[in-house]
């Protein structure tokens, strides 16, 4: 019988050896098949993970861990910063869908964590502002993208506590398509 959650650890392997395969494909390699579609409306989806990461159009997170439909729980907001609509979609993956593992899904070149150097107005501002905070004065790109992640992995975990839970932080480099899971968090 198939576990019906699985742990934390598991997660993180699929991640990365779909990254993996990620690095040598042309093509999506994820189960987007009218049968899984099938399956996942009427059974419900089954995610492993939850992936919180930039809307940026280069960061495809099911692309990037060679996902496909109902694998992963993907939240995306510029920046990948955390506030309650996000938390509160990580709470109900974690709660309702038996997530054990949360990563946030940071990326090279984020063009938010570069806008928060700069004053914005209008509702950017609150997604600049957030980022500003993490990244202080650095002007290292790669470091302040570094920063924002941590800043949002700490968010998380100080505001859900879930038995089993883990959090962390994530790199994606848009250049070569590597994901470097050893931020520091």
């Amino acid at each position: 019988m198939k576990e019906k959650y699985i742990s934390a650890d598991e997660a993180l392997r699929r991640l990365k050896e779909g990254n993996s395969l990620y690095l040598n494909s042309k093509t999506g390699t994820g189960d987007i098949s009218s049968e899984i579609r099938l399956a996942t409306s009427r059974d419900g989806q089954k995610p492993y993970a939850v992936i919180v990461s930039c809307s940026d159009s280069r960061v495809i997170p099911e692309y990037i861990f060679s996902s496909g439909i109902g694998e992963l729980f993907v939240i995306r907001v510029a920046g990948n910063v955390i506030d309650n609509n996000q938390l509160g979609s990580i709470e109900y993956a974690v709660e309702h869908l038996g997530c054990k593992l949360v990563v946030v899904l940071g990326h090279t070149g984020c063009g938010a964590v570069s806008a928060a150097s700069a004053k914005n107005a209008g509702y950017v501002k609150f997604i600049t502002d957030e980022i500003r905070q993490a990244v202080g004065l650095e002007t290292d790109a790669v470091k302040a993208s570094t920063l924002n992640v941590k800043q949002s992995v700490a968010k998380i975990r100080r505001l859900l506590s879930c038995d089993g839970l883990v959090v962390a932080g994530a790199l994606y480099r848009t250049e070569s398509g590597a994901v470097d899971f050893d931020v520091d968090t």
